[in-house]
């Protein structure tokens, strides 16, 4: 038996968090994996000691340039050696361009490090959004029958009204709207499990929160960051939790520990 040590982050920009601690933060946690969001980059814009960290190799998915520069994008620090690495695409047919999804295949799992759109920017934006929940849902229902799953990543979405500080004044803001929230209702109903639920039942545990008003100080935030798992190994989670002293980013880490 290995307990597996997982870390999400959207570090809001992989370089500002690099000056702000994050290979300390790294080593000091010591996770197995650890996946970034939003990180803003490509490889050869980041210091050697973000490339190299010890132990670790690094797997960058950026958006494409021709999109937008410094836009998007999602990294893995993995300690465990992958058999595949995927780019952009939830199975045959769905590609997206931006740098939202990188997964890892291994033996017995795959993990999927996901930057959800969103959705806020225009009509057009929302749609995209929806699509990409759709095809994900649609896409891990069936990979679950092949392999274990683990999916991470900012979603976006605030799924229930205790995992946002004020609901009722939210209730038609994009990421707590009734068609979003849905979509992650139907995912879990396919056979996942929202890990942090399994041990916190209560509000008052948030991810993100708004830097402009100065939310963190009084957490009034969002919990947007999950790990879901599939329901076959999520009796074998021991841990999740929220790391939310961790300053750096918008948002905070989230990790799990699974004892697989």
């Amino acid at each position: 038996m290995k307990n597996l040590k997982i870390i999400s982050w959207n570090v809001n920009g992989i370089r500002a968090a690099y000056k702000k601690g994050l290979v300390d933060f790294i080593k000091k946690e010591n996770p197995d994996i650890i996946c970034l969001q939003e990180t803003k980059a490509f490889e050869e814009q980041l210091p050697e000691d973000l490339k190299n960290i010890e132990g670790y190799k690094l797997f960058l998915n950026p958006a494409d340039p021709e999109i937008k520069k410094g836009y998007s994008g999602v990294a893995i620090y993995s300690k465990l050696k992958p058999n595949k690495e995927i780019k952009n695409k939830i199975g045959n047919k769905f590609t997206d361009r931006e740098g939202r999804i990188l997964s890892l295949e291994f033996d017995d799992f795959v993990i999927f490090n996901v930057y959800f759109p969103n959705g806020g920017k225009s009509e057009e934006h929302f749609e995209y959004k929806l699509t990409f929940y759709k095809e994900i849902i649609k896409y891990l229902s069936k990979l679950k029958n092949e392999t274990n799953i683990i999916l991470c990543g900012d979603m976006n979405i605030a799924h229930e009204a205790i995992d946002l500080a004020r609901p009722k004044e939210n209730e038609k803001s994009i990421g707590f709207l009734p068609e979003e929230r849905a979509l992650i209702t139907k995912f879990l109903s396919k056979g996942f499990t929202d890990t942090f639920r399994m041990f916190v039942k209560e509000n008052g545990h948030y991810s993100w929160w708004d830097l402009k008003t100065r939310s963190r100080e009084t957490n009034v935030g969002w919990r947007i960051d999950y790990f879901f798992v599939n329901n076959e190994i999520a009796k074998d989670i021991k841990r999740a939790d929220i790391l939310s002293e961790v300053m750096g980013s918008d948002h905070c880490p989230i990790l799990i520990e699974w004892k697989k």
